[in-house]
């Protein structure tokens, strides 16, 4: 193993306290100082054999990448793929991607779409597989959404689909999609085995919210943080071209805040962010309104950005949708009437501009980064699925490709950590309290 010298010169030891009003304590909802000691390995990469009892298995990624030797034969190998959930940039990036790393690479000719997500796997829908091939996919990559189509629910009817997936016969099935769709593909891979059937699943993460455990980044959410700044511009004009401006903008994040921390973070136009992993209080002296007064009269202008599962306390539940997922109540319409209710309660002179620019972000093309990611996404786990690996998601880990088994990836979701360095900056650019909360 190569050696370097990662040692950092310093002028010498540090006397003065740092005007940031950060924390040294876990757990009290403020960001954390480093502390100077905290260190991460460099090197993570080994072989299986170099496991010593200081390094279990349980500490260690299965790289993703070709295998030297296949678990299935080209010239018969039979793949499916399936795009589930709501639309995301890339969708049909990835799909392109397994097409033709099977065609090309791997000669496989056998190669079905199932469309609309699940619905194409169960019988009573009826929907006929579509045939795939490079031809086919060859510019699907400069559309939005998924030439597949696709759609919410239908993840537990797993012995149905899995009479398609015998009567299709087919080897490989690859699952795009988020949290639910794993779930369901989990439950594929346990009934196939059980089965004896002579076939791997394979996950490809997507989920727009970036909220998948056991994964840096899914596929999408960098043009979705891309395409989120668009909106906070045309809110930062707005509202500076107004006297007591208020912009408010609405982005993604049922459970995790990542877009809006992000997205504030590359524009730094932004005033507030609300996310759904802490709660605050819109009323009394440190809540949002008398904080968003207050910056008001400092600068003339301020923007809110708000994930849209923020501030659900205060907003009526709609039931459910197909998926299970909890409707949400929509912050954004509310937020805009109590800031307006209050600051013409207040005698303060202002206009509140609102935009939400959810399915307009959904449905856009993916921008290059998340292209690169996505024909890598794709072509990892057609490697996977060729050397006969199942029960997997493709995942990247410090800059790797990783097989994760499926079933860590759903045991939790991927929130904002609050006392991390993301929320911590964000907190810092914007100035805002890191507790927006009047009453215990």
């Amino acid at each position: 193993m190569t050696k370097f010298n990662f040692t950092i010169d310093s002028l010498g030891e540090c006397n003065y306290e740092s005007p940031l009003k950060l924390s040294t304590v876990k757990g009290d909802l403020v960001a954390d100082f480093v502390d100077d000691k905290a260190r991460l390995i460099y090197q993570n990469e080994i072989m299986s054999d170099q496991i010593t009892t200081g390094l279990k298995d349980d500490a260690v990624l299965e790289l993703a990448g070709p295998r030297e030797k296949l678990y299935f034969d080209p010239e018969t190998t039979k793949a499916g793929i399936v795009t589930c959930g709501g639309l995301c940039p890339g969708l049909n990036d990835v799909i392109r991607a397994v097409v033709l790393t099977l065609w090309d690479n791997y000669g496989v000719r056998y190669i079905f779409g199932l469309p609309f997500g699940y619905k194409g796997l169960i019988a009573e829908y009826g929907i006929e597989p579509v045939v795939l091939n490079p031809e086919v996919v060859k510019d699907i990559h400069t559309k939005g959404g998924t030439m597949l189509g696709s759609s919410r629910g239908n993840g537990n009817r797993t012995s149905e689909m899995v009479d398609t997936i015998e009567r299709l016969g087919l080897n490989i099935l690859f699952t795009i999609g988020g949290d639910g769709t794993q779930k369901g593909a989990l439950a594929i891979s346990k009934e196939v085995r059980s089965r004896g059937l002579n076939c791997v699943v394979v996950g490809i993460p997507k989920t727009i919210d970036n909220d998948l455990s056991f994964v840096e980044r899914t596929f999408g959410f960098a043009t979705a943080v891309s395409k989120a700044c668009e909106s906070i511009s045309s809110a930062h004009t707005e509202a500076c071209g107004a006297q007591g401006g208020i912009g408010l903008v609405k982005v993604m994040g049922r459970e995790s805040g990542f877009i809006a921390a992000c997205t504030a973070l590359a524009m730094n136009d932004v005033d507030f962010v609300l996310i759904p992993e802490i709660s605050f209080d819109l009323e009394g002296p440190n809540g949002l309104l008398a904080a968003l007064k207050t910056r008001l009269q400092n600068n003339g202008h301020a923007v809110v950005l708000a994930a849209e599962g923020a501030g659900q306390d205060m907003a009526a539940s709609e039931g459910t949708d197909a998926s299970g997922n909890k409707k949400l109540g929509d912050i954004g319409l509310i937020l805009k009437a109590r800031i307006s209710e209050y600051m013409k309660a207040e005698g303060i002179d202002h206009t509140v501009k609102y935009i939400d620019p959810s399915y307009i972000i959904r449905s856009t093309p993916a921008i290059p980064v998340d292209s690169i990611y996505c024909a890598r996404l794709g072509a990892n786990a057609v490697h996977a699925g060729m050397s006969g690996k199942t029960g997997l998601l493709i995942s990247m880990m410090q800059n790797r490709y990783v097989h994760v088994p499926i079933e860590l990836c759903v045991q939790k979701r991927n929130i904002v950590d609050l006392d991390g360095p993301l929320w911590r900056d964000v907190v810092l650019a914007t100035g805002q309290p890191y507790i927006l909360k009047s009453k215990e």
